[in-house]
């Protein structure tokens, strides 16, 4: 397998959007018709999709429908606390997302995606941008429907994300149609960050596999939008990979960024990128500077367990066995993986414990010979 893999380094996030934008327009490199990237929680997601949505408004051109934290802000409980009767989800008129609701059959197009994964009904009332829910319930063996409920926060989620989708879909159309009175005839991208909060596995690869399938329609009806597509989540973003990899031209990436500082992409290759090889990546990174604490024993011993998953062994000492000093290592990983040793009250090693926190890791990477991405020890300036 090749691994002349491209890594590029940029000193703020708004040179990573422009990035994006070169290759999803063919500046310079082949056109791509969607781009996934990869990457941990607090590297600056939600502000580069800002970043790539504002890219172009000095210039007053908005081209970007995106799905991010603000987009779910946009709908907010009003929980009547005064009756606690009439609860329901308030949607922002203001915004942009919201613009002709009443002319785009709303309700259907977003109860076929919403029932996918609940069954609660909803009404949108368009005059005062407003949704009620309701669920059927059967009591003594009469089915009742029990209308104003509050849905749960992850229920809550699917409704946004379901809505976001349908809106997608009228965009599509509306772009593929050159109709120049469309609500969403400005949409050139499609920017989500992070669509999975509060969501178990199962649901998680759902609306992966969801997402995927709206790509892909994107790419068949030869649509002119093009996709982005963040997230934290390995099992989204492997399931997506999977999906969409041979399906339509792409580029997967992780994105690292050092103290805010600093923004590296790497190209992840041929094969999805796996989340644990990333924490092995930072924990490499860790013992090349000698900056190591104690709570980083909890992150290695977490390595250990997905390997052990991993290989089908039932302790995780299966994977330093063989190794000088195996137990003294043991020893080690289940004294300091203690609970106590936490990341929000980070102490850093003695010498001692430095060293064998060294060997351990370093023992481990010999025994498994895991490629590590070159993000850490190869970066190229951005052109």
């Amino acid at each position: 397998m090749g691994r002349n893999i491209e890594t590029i380094q940029f000193n703020a996030l708004k040179e990573v959007a422009s990035h994006f934008r070169k290759v999803l327009t063919g500046d310079h490199t082949p056109e791509k018709e969607f781009i996934l990237f990869f990457a941990h929680n607090g590297t600056g997601k939600t502000r580069l999709s800002m970043e790539f949505k504002d890219f172009n408004k000095p210039e007053g051109d908005f081209d970007t429908l995106y799905f991010n934290a603000f987009t779910e802000d946009l709908f907010v409980w009003n929980n009547d606390l005064e009756n606690g009767v009439t609860r329901m989800l308030q949607l922002n008129k203001d915004s942009k997302l919201f613009i002709g609701l009443q002319d785009l059959e709303m309700e259907t197009r977003i109860g076929k995606l919403f029932q996918n994964y609940v069954d609660i009904n909803f009404f949108i009332d368009y005059e005062n941008y407003t949704v009620t829910f309701s669920r059927n319930v059967v009591i003594d063996g009469n089915t009742e429907t029990v209308e104003n409920i509050k849905i749960s926060r992850g229920e809550e989620n699917l409704f946004i994300w379901c809505f976001f989708i349908a809106i997608c879909e009228i965009a599509i159309d509306q772009v593929n149609s050159d109709d120049d009175t469309g609500a969403y005839n400005w949409v050139k991208y499609i920017y989500i960050d992070d669509p999975i909060s509060s969501l178990d596995e199962n649901k998680a690869i759902a609306v992966a596999c969801d997402l995927a399938n709206l790509i892909q329609e994107i790419k068949n009806e030869g649509s002119k939008i093009k996709t982005v597509v963040s997230s934290h989540h390995s099992l989204f973003f492997n399931v997506m990979f999977n999906e969409l990899k041979n399906k339509a031209k792409h580029k997967a990436y992780y994105l690292h960024s050092k103290n805010n500082e600093t923004y590296t992409l790497q190209d992840t290759g041929d094969v999805p990128f796996f989340h644990h090889i990333a924490i092995i990546s930072q924990l490499k990174q860790v013992v090349d500077s000698g900056d190591i604490y104690t709570h980083h024993f909890n992150t290695l011993r977490s390595i250990l367990e997905k390997t052990a998953s991993f290989f089908g062994y039932d302790k995780i000492d299966k994977c330093i066995q063989g190794l000088d000093d195996e137990v003294l290592f043991e020893r080690a990983l289940n004294l300091f993986s203690h609970g106590k040793y936490s990341i929000y009250d980070p102490k850093e090693m003695g010498a001692d414990n430095k060293d064998l926190f060294k060997k351990i890791f370093d023992g481990f990477l010999a025994k498994y010979e895991f490629y590590l991405p070159e993000i850490f020890n190869k970066q190229q300036e951005a052109v």
